[in-house]
């Protein structure tokens, strides 16, 4: 009889509607953006690439607009990170500035490249949000060494690199992390002196920002290096490691 049982038991049970597995988490989304008011930078379309191919690397989708109307607080909310890659100028309005700081102060995570720092100078919380402004550039594209930081000391192997060199407005070091600086003894132009970040990071107003003033020209696109700082800024905007 027990045996009999066991068996019935096991047609039973073979007999119920077998569970749906359970549904994977949706990935996490980036915002690209790419408004110009200002400058256009040819450089764009392979930025965009770029950052969409490091998103897809790191298991996320990443999106891509230059239409501001898509700053609202509920579109935002689909996001873990919002990119600004090369805008310029004035880019978005009261309302869609309120939406972004709420994106940020939501926990939102932030990434500049580039003409990032030349946007919105109205905006004091988004010059902050960056963590600096840009004043203007040398001529031309020059040739200079990235010199790598972790906390506040050299690391590392310096790696060439040859682009737009910003000069900032101020330097952000007082209220950034710094991760890389470049060496103004090697191009003309450049007018902050010994200590020059150039790629840096911050926790800022409940979310995490990362900026790198590299990018103007597309073949930086594919350094190995520039690559690997892109991609160690998104997890770090993502909130996935402290490592900027």
């Amino acid at each position: 009889m027990n045996a009999f049982r066991t068996v019935a038991a096991a047609l039973a049970l073979a007999s119920l509607p077998l569970m749906p597995p359970a549904s994977a988490a949706p990935p996490e989304r980036v915002l690209v953006f790419t408004k110009t008011a200002g400058f256009r930078h040819d450089a764009i379309p392979t930025a965009v690439a770029t950052l969409k191919t490091l998103a897809n690397d790191a298991g996320m989708v990443a999106d891509h607009t230059e239409d501001a109307k898509v700053f609202t607080a509920g579109n935002l909310a689909r996001y873990r990170v919002v990119v600004f890659a090369s805008t310029t100028g004035d880019v978005l309005d009261d309302a869609q500035q309120a939406a972004m700081e709420g994106f940020v102060r939501g926990g939102g995570g932030f990434l500049g490249v580039h003409a990032a720092a030349d946007t919105e100078y109205d905006w004091p919380w988004y010059g902050r949000l960056v963590g600096a402004y840009f004043r203007h550039h040398p001529p031309g594209l020059q040739a200079t060494h990235v010199q790598p930081e972790r906390d506040g000391k050299p690391v590392d192997t310096r790696w060439p690199i040859t682009d737009e060199l910003y000069n900032y407005r101020a330097n952000p070091r007082p209220r950034v992390h710094v991760v890389a600086t470049v060496d103004e003894r090697e191009y003309d132009g450049g007018e902050m002196g010994d200590d020059h970040p150039i790629t840096w990071c911050h926790a800022f107003d409940g979310g995490r920002s990362w900026y790198t003033g590299l990018g103007h020209d597309a073949k930086v696109y594919a350094d190995e290096n520039v690559l690997a700082q892109l991609a160690r800024g998104l997890r770090y905007a993502a909130g996935r490691s402290d490592d900027c």
